[in-house]
Parts: structure tokens; sequence; C-alpha cells
């Protein structure tokens, strides 16, 4: 039986330094070796490819072939992997219990995934999560009863650091089955008075023109996509979290373009250490990786 050959992760990380440097000399530099060794290590990878993937432009700078393209967001991910694997097998033991919060929103889409792996890493910390609006967690953040906690941008207290985990847009969502986006006045199935997707929303509707009522209230956004689910009302959300049943609105279906939001994370001023840290990096990891494999697909 046939195998494939097996590549180096040497080539793939000099590729990735050059892919997105666009700079040999860069990549030499990093990689310490010479250029012409750096050379050397791309045309090998071309030959086990059998596909070029990197090219010089007009100006005689580097480009990245249509095969390059595709090769990089495969690379990140092994490469990411790759260190994850070492990281873990060479970092002391880690053991205690951190508190992370979580809006329902990223608990169904991002959390679960989190937590599967960082147990198979971290099995001697216990994480114990609360899923709540971003303003509760805020609030039980700056009093010291969370170490770590994931808000939608903009709730996170002024001069309060934070990581940027990921940013999109917004989007309409009604039902696969039914049109309640064909209404007037549109019902809309939002969440409680201080969620940002909400304003967004009607501040979106307003400067349309287009007339509205707040149909159906829940004290999470998932809890809106039910109405929308039986064909009732409307709602908004990010592509990442719809269920089955429901779909983003196109465009040319009226209703206005909705604002981007963005995640973000944020650490308590006395979060256990080094626990807190541990899971903080494996987030910020996971969702590099799992946004790099959607944009990939």
């Amino acid at each position: 039986m046939l195998t494939a050959p097996n590549i180096d992760p040497e080539l793939l990380r000099a590729f990735q330094l050059i892919a997105e440097g666009h700079s040999f000399t860069q990549a030499a530099e990093q990689l310490g070796r010479t250029q012409s060794a750096v050379s050397m290590q791309i045309k090998r990878l071309e030959d086990i490819l059998g596909q070029s993937v990197l090219s010089r432009g007009k100006g005689g700078g580097i480009m990245l072939t249509p095969h390059g393209r595709y090769l990089l967001g495969r690379v990140r991910l092994i490469l990411a992997l790759n260190d994850e694997v070492v990281a873990t097998f060479r970092a002391p033991a880690i053991s205690g219990v951190v508190r992370l919060g979580t809006p329902d929103d990223y608990a169904l889409s991002h959390i679960p995934g989190v937590l599967r792996r960082f147990a198979e890493t971290h099995p001697a910390v216990q994480v114990d999560v609360l899923c709540s609006s971003s303003t509760d967690l805020v609030a039980k953040l700056t009093a010291g009863e969370l170490d770590l906690t994931l808000v939608s941008d903009g709730n996170q207290p002024r001069n309060w650091p934070s990581v940027s985990l990921w940013r999109g847009p917004l989007s309409w969502i009604t039902s696969t089955r039914y049109a309640p986006h064909r209404q007037s006045p549109l019902p809309l199935a939002m969440a409680h008075e201080e969620c940002g997707w909400r304003a967004s929303a009607q501040d979106a509707l307003n400067d349309a023109g287009i007339r509205y009522r707040i149909a159906y209230l829940s004290g999470t956004q998932v809890g809106t996509h039910a109405p929308v689910l039986a064909g009732l009302a409307v709602t908004v959300s990010a592509l990442t979290v719809l269920p089955e049943g429901v779909r983003a609105m196109r465009p040319e279906e009226g209703l206005p373009k909705l604002p981007e939001f963005g995640i973000v994370m944020l650490k308590g001023r006395n979060a256990a250490q080094p626990v807190t840290d541990a899971l903080a990096e494996h987030i910020e990891e996971r969702f590099r990786l799992d946004f790099t494999a959607r944009d990939a697909a």
C-alpha cells in the first residue's frame, strides 16, 4: 500500500515564517539559518508536495501561489497542535481550581471544545463554569467571584486589560420554514435591555425607518432562538452559534446592515495563579485555531 511522504515540521515552519513575513531574510534570522538553507527547505517542501507554494511578485516580493494559500491555513493548525503537544509534556504539572465565566452564546459554540482539550492537557485542574450575561459576568469578575471570563466587546470596565479573541459581523436571523421577517411591524425576539446585540438591532431599524415591536424577551441570547424556530419572530446573532432550523438573512431581504461585534477575555485582578494563566492561554489558542480552521474551510 502506498503511503504519503512525511513532512518535516521545520519545513512547514520555514514556509509559515516566509508566508507571513514575506521575506526569506527575516525567516532565516528567526530560524538561525542562512538564506540559502531556508531556500533549500522551501525547495524540499515543494518537491514533497509536487507544487510551487511561493512565487516572486512583479516588484520582487514573495507571494503565495493558490497552493501556498491553501497550505498556509493547514500549516498554522499543524504547527499549533505540534507546539501544544510539546508544551504539554514539557510544562510543569499544574493543579487547582479556576472559575470561568461565559455568556451562554459562547458556552454552546466554543466552550465545550475548550474544556475537553484543557482537561486532556491539564487533568489536575478543576474548571468551575458560570453562564450569565456579559454585564453580570463583569460584575462578578470585578467583585473577585471569577478568575476569568469571556464577554462581548464593549462590556469590559474602563482601563481593564482585555484580550481580543474574535471579531465578526452580526446577522439578522429568521426561520428556514417561515417568514416572520415579512411582517410589519417586524416582530423581534430580543434579550435583556442591557444586551449590546439588542441595542444594535434597534438602532439599525430606527435609522432605516423600519417599524418593529419586541414580541419576545429572553434572559439569554440563546433563548431568543425559540420563537424564531417557531416562525414567530426574528432575532440577531453571530453566525457561529446558529441552531438547525434558522438561517441568516440575505442583504437583499430588506433589513439594514448590522455592526460587527467582538468576543474578549478578561482576567480577574486577584485571579488564582498559575491555573488562570494556563486556561487563558488555552482559550486564546483554541479560538485562534477554531477560526483559522473555519476560514480555511
